[in-house]
């Protein structure tokens, strides 16, 4: 396993600043408010001499109420599992009581400790550590994580403080597996379903709409099988869109769709498909995405109501009907087992290898059983067909007339693939390639109507 180091501070202190550098993304969200960063978020520093995982957390604040005793929760079990804490503090703030709490707190851990005094640009670096020798810690770092300033000392003393005998091995964040997000509204029980999934309290859970703001990437093994689970934001109508960091939420969610392999939609049972989730839908679809619907709370409807919800989703969800539907209760477990079935399903349809061969011959079927319609007294002409692709899986089909194909034929071929390969939950593109004229550009040859009609032409003449 890989050591780990926690980065840990007062909100706004820059520690979603300095997990980017340190781990060479953008994967933590950051604004210049407070609060942005509520679960842990990991990844891999590979800067120094030995690669670390880092694990960047919530603010501590002077409060534990609410919102703020979740994130706490969420530091304290970072903290437990680090090898090494980073205490980050701001240089232009100077000392706080609560940077002074903090310390107290971490000091009774008894785990290896480095005091970061970030923000350190523009300010004499002397006089900005001076204040925080109050502290006691011998040999504070300065630091200017947004201008990448001071990570090479910062780095070194990492390394002189991780533990010997670590095996240089992939940990924590590894993204093997099938990269799965969960994606809906806010509070149809997402960060629920990811804790049910992991069994644990992995991410913060509350009644409070907008929790989680970040996309938060898990590993997990599951009967054997390894998956990337993505926690995204829950993400609401454009119009009730109003502060930045819940519109950069929304760019994160919608990044994490495109980064997936797999996407849960996930549904509340007494609320039905919305606006807002057909739109969800509609960009996993655009982005290729295999696709699970997944309607939580189902354990709470009366039969009436669940007959209800049934109806209203076959009837508003008929442009994905491909798509697998599985009802779950996210809180007490039931149906899980059933949607990582599904997840698995899609995920290998998506996948699915298919041939040349084999295509062209799917396709020869296709045109037998249901001939495209006339396209000024011609029919188009499908010749053959090819891969070009997987996740989606997409089939190239060569021939003549086929931009003028009418789009129930693209359907039907469509559906038809479909069936042949059982391809359950994934869209599958096809990719419509004209065939050239080969009396382009000669000049005195006859195209082939040309010499269709000089036939007649001649017939009728000897018959005259």
């Amino acid at each position: 396993m890989l050591p780990v180091v926690a980065l840990v501070g007062r909100p706004n202190v820059g520690k979603s600043t300095l997990f980017n550098v340190l781990t060479r993304s953008r994967d933590a969200l950051v604004a210049d408010m407070p609060g942005v960063t509520r679960d842990r978020h990991y990844g891999i520093c590979r800067l120094g001499e030995r690669p670390f995982v880092v694990v960047d957390t919530g603010g501590l604040a002077d409060t534990e109420e609410g919102l703020a005793g979740l994130t706490a929760r969420q530091v304290e079990l970072a903290i437990a599992e680090a090898d090494l804490v980073i205490l980050v503090v701001d240089a232009r703030d100077g000392l706080l009581p609560t940077d002074q709490a903090i310390l107290e707190r971490l000091r009774r851990t008894s785990k290896p400790l480095l005091l970061v005094v970030n923000k350190i640009d523009g300010l004499d670096e002397t006089i900005a550590l001076a204040d925080f020798a109050r502290l006691g810690v011998a040999k504070p770092l300065p630091l200017s994580a947004s201008n990448n300033h001071g990570t090479r000392d910062l780095l070194e003393a990492v390394d002189e403080l991780l533990p010997e005998g670590q095996a240089e091995e992939i940990s924590g964040e590894d993204e093997g597996g099938v990269r799965v997000a969960i994606v809906g509204r806010p509070n149809v029980g997402k960060s629920t379903l990811v804790n049910r999934l992991l069994g644990e309290d992995r991410v913060i859970v509350s009644d409070v709409a907008g929790t989680t703001r970040d996309s938060i990437r898990i590993p997990l093994e599951r009967d054997g099988r390894k998956y990337t689970l993505i926690d995204t934001a829950g993400v609401r109508r454009r119009g009730r869109i109003e502060d930045a960091v819940e519109k950069f939420s929304v760019i994160k969610t919608l990044q994490s769709i495109d980064a997936a392999n797999v996407v849960v939609i996930l549904l509340d049972a007494n609320e039905g498909v919305t606006d807002q989730d057909a739109g969800l839908i509609g960009h996993a679809l655009d982005a290729g995405r295999a696709l699970v619907i997944a309607v939580n709370k189902w354990d709470g409807l009366k039969k009436y109501d669940r007959d209800q919800c049934e109806s209203s989703l076959a009837r508003k969800l008929v442009f994905v009907e491909w798509a697998p539907r599985v009802t779950i209760s996210a809180l007490h477990g039931s149906g899980i087992g059933e949607l990582m079935k599904r997840v698995n399903r899609v995920h290998a349809a998506a996948n699915k290898k298919l041939t040349a061969a084999d295509l062209t011959r799917a396709l020869e079927a296709a045109y037998a059983a249901y001939q495209p319609p006339l396209v000024r007294g011609h029919a188009p002409k499908l010749r053959y067909a090819h891969p070009g692709g997987s996740n989606p899986p997409t089939v190239v089909i060569h021939g003549s007339r086929t931009k003028h194909l009418a789009e129930s034929y693209r359907r039907y071929l469509e559906n038809f693939f479909r069936k042949r390969y059982k391809l359950e939950g994934t869209p599958i593109r096809i990719d419509f390639r004209e065939g050239e004229n080969p009396y382009a550009g000669k000049k005195n040859v006859l195209t082939e109507g040309q010499q269709k009609r000089r036939q007649r032409m001649i017939r009728n003449a000897k018959r005259g």
